[in-house]
């Protein structure tokens, strides 16, 4: 029973970790991007946040040099769940703006939150210890 608790907890502090980072770049891209209404190309873009996720992938290990999950399994699982639940958490805001009537940039989107993610949870994969 401690042993689930644990991996619950690992797995909890992974997606937390990715989920503030991805508020952070939020709240950061909308002052960017304020004085700039026009929406960008979407490959451009995709390029974009896989070079954000690869940023904050880095700082987050600047940060946290030893990655939550010890096992390599649980990371391996970590890199390939989060990225999506991320996503969602990011959709789900993208949609709370919709609704309040607030401008969307790309990362309230699924994909786009979900690109993020993966490229973030993969640096932590490779280079954390």
């Amino acid at each position: 029973m401690e042993l689930l608790f644990e991996l619950l907890f690992e797995f909890f502090a992974e997606l937390l970790l990715q989920v503030v980072a991805e508020v952070l770049f939020e709240i950061g891209l909308r002052s960017l991007a304020a004085p700039f209404k026009k929406r960008p190309h979407p490959f451009l873009a995709s390029i974009g946040y896989v070079l954000f996720g690869a940023f904050a992938g880095a700082l987050s290990l600047w940060i946290f040099p030893t990655l939550f999950i010890g096992s390599h399994a649980g990371r391996i699982a970590n890199a390939v769940v989060t990225p999506f639940v991320a996503g969602a958490c990011m959709a789900a805001i993208g949609a709370w703006r919709r609704r309040r009537d607030q401008d969307l940039i790309l990362l309230d989107r699924f994909a786009y939150g979900y690109l993020f993610a993966l490229v973030m949870a993969l640096v932590r994969l490779r280079f954390g210890g």
